[in-house]
């Protein structure tokens, strides 16, 4: 938008003698102002979800499903722009570059991180369109799966696992060795060429500069990352064992919370793909008429409706009954959600208790959602840095962000004059 913005610069041409003074003017071009951009963003909406996070690390989108309206756009720890304004000085820049925070990092769209069981609902979703799966197909989870041949076991988190379980039990409570036993029978290129269609992998084509594409992993990812002569054959060549990582959104995963907000999205509006966007109007300056950036659907993806129904369900199934029943519990409305716990570090021996890890090699938690359940206003995807379970940390921070956007509450911490520009409106 910098055309926009910028508008025309002024010229005018003088005559001036040999010694360079100005004789008289020739020709003067008026400047002509830029125009203002008016943003989709909701500021109310913003100011609850940055006091959401407290002085936690993390991100938030939120999006409009059916326009593709940026209503949140939340990166922590942020800083000051004024320190830019005049030239920033040295002490303070580096303060902002060096600090662990990384308060310079856009995380919407700079952070890629893995998406943990976040990646669940879409991998049954994919499931479903293949033929793969069919919503009543169980599979009996002994907490764990092995690969034939092989002692190694892949734990589900439930020690002693869930029983029978079916796709939308998968989702439910979330249950890893379903996932499991689904990537082992699936091609991971089906999986990438359905997972590419809500976003993962690509740009969402958001209106703003430096969107990362993230990792969505496929053979020829992986030929293309480990190409150099430093990599042997083995080093390039996909394996089963790569597939289960990936089947709960570990291994070489790593996407945006924007493209996880996007994807979202996409699902909440019955499959229809909206290019997310930050400016809702351009306006003339000088004149004040507004020009609408009009929503653009780029794409629908090839799941059948009914598919998309199920695993919209399933969505609502996890507030209601599921992962993230505690933190949406009494609401006043219906809404679908999906936790994630995205691992940082790995442990030898098994798990160990959170509080004993270093907090920055601590689990990232994840939380997607959208609400009203029936027709979505609004979808968005938390993220917080080494928060441990999405549970306890992100679902909190969505349930105040969509208590306030359903119901006007505000978080107990809101500035009192915050509070009063809510009431008169």
């Amino acid at each position: 938008y910098e055309r926009e913005l910028h508008g025309t610069t002024g010229v005018e041409e003088v005559e001036v003698d040999a010694g360079g003074r100005a004789v008289r003017t020739l020709a003067r071009t008026p400047p002509v102002a830029g125009n203002n951009l008016r943003l989709s963003l909701d500021i109310r909406l913003q100011e609850v979800a940055e006091l959401a996070f407290g002085n936690r690390r993390g991100a938030l989108v939120a999006i409009e499903p059916a326009t593709g309206d940026i209503l949140a756009f939340v990166s922590r720890p942020g800083y000051d722009p004024n320190l830019f304004v005049e030239g920033i000085d040295t002490a303070n820049w580096e303060a902002l570059n060096e600090s662990p925070d990384k308060p310079l990092l856009n995380r919407p769209l700079r952070g890629a991180y893995p998406p943990g069981s976040t990646i669940k609902p879409f991998l049954a979703l994919g499931a479903l369109t293949s033929g793969k799966r069919t919503p009543h197909q169980s599979i009996s989870d002994p907490g764990f799966f092995q690969l034939p041949g092989s002692s190694y076991r892949f734990r589900d988190d439930k020690p002693g696992g869930h029983g029978s379980v079916d796709m939308h039990k998968s989702v439910v409570v979330s249950c890893d060795t379903y996932y499991y036993v689904l990537a082992s029978e699936t091609d991971i290129d089906d999986t990438a060429r359905f997972l590419s269609q809500l976003s993962f992998g690509r740009k969402t084509g958001v209106d703003i500069e430096g969107e990362l594409t993230g990792v969505l992993p496929s053979r020829e990812w992986k030929r293309a990352r480990f190409a150099g002569e430093k990599y042997r054959e083995e080093h390039r060549k996909w394996y089963l064992g790569d597939s289960i990582s990936a089947g709960i959104g570990q291994g070489y995963n790593a996407f945006t919370p924007m493209q996880l907000a996007h994807a979202t999205a996409i699902v909440a509006n019955d499959g229809v793909a909206f290019r997310p966007h930050l400016v809702k109007n351009i306006v003339n300056l000088k004149t004040g008429e507004e020009r609408a950036v009009a929503p653009q659907p780029t794409h629908r993806i090839t799941a059948k409706p009914e598919h998309i129904a199920l695993i919209r369900n399933a969505f609502v199934g996890v507030n209601k009954e599921g992962t993230s029943a505690r933190a949406f519990a009494g609401a006043e409305y219906v809404s679908g959600g999906k936790t994630g716990t995205a691992q940082v570090f790995s442990l030898k021996g098994g798990k160990c208790e959170h509080s004993k890890v270093q907090e920055r090699l601590r689990d990232h938690a994840l939380f997607i959602a959208y609400a009203p359940a029936e027709q979505p206003t609004i979808a968005l995807a938390v993220l917080v840095e080494n928060g441990g379970f999405g549970a306890q940390s992100a679902a909190p921070i969505a349930r105040q962000v969509l208590d306030y956007w359903l119901l006007g509450k505000l978080p107990r911490d809101a500035a009192p004059e915050f509070g009063e520009e809510v009431e008169g409106d």
